[in-house]
């Protein structure tokens, strides 16, 4: 069973779309004037919650350290690659311009509060069950990023973009 033209249009363009993303984000330029910068923040915001719950850590740069435990928040750590993915879907997807692109402020939004407890949980697990540290980081929370994504994603679809796709501006 062939495609409709506007699945095809959609597939293209979210294609096209995560293609350039990822692109950008990863020029020189852009990871060392808004990437870097970004994940220190979030560094420094997880870091805050670890410490508002009784942790006790520093944060310095991407570093967050306890006495007895360090997680250094990379690349790949800072939750951009699921907010480029939900962000080129909601681009890509058939509605009002301004329903995608709230939407996909607000994914973004959504998955970087996500990614703060991530950061926080992974610190945690590191320092309280350092043999499961590895596992969380790679499979669990990765998979779990990506879900949510997709989730947002289909939520987003059903509830805003949907009734209004057909008033595309």
């Amino acid at each position: 069973m062939p495609l409709a033209p506007r699945q095809t249009r959609f597939l293209i363009t979210f294609a096209l779309l995560l293609t350039a993303f990822y692109a950008i984000v990863t020029l020189d330029t852009v990871d060392t004037h808004v990437v870097v910068p970004f994940t220190r923040g979030l560094s420094a915001v997880s870091g805050a919650l670890l410490n508002a719950i009784g942790q006790h850590v520093n944060v310095i740069g991407t570093v967050i350290a306890g006495p007895q435990f360090a997680v250094d928040v990379r690349g790949g750590c800072n939750g951009l690659e699921a907010v480029v993915f939900v962000a080129a879907a909601m681009l890509s997807f058939a509605a009002p311009w301004r329903t995608r692109i709230v939407g996909a402020i607000a994914a973004a939004l959504i998955l970087e509060a996500i990614n703060v407890v991530r950061v926080a949980s992974l610190y945690l697990i590191g320092l309280y069950h350092r043999s499961l540290f590895e596992t969380f980081h790679l499979a669990i929370w990765q998979t779990v990023m990506f879900a949510i994504a997709v989730l947002l994603f289909v939520i987003w679809v059903s509830k805003f973009a949907a009734p209004n796709a057909a008033t595309r501006t």
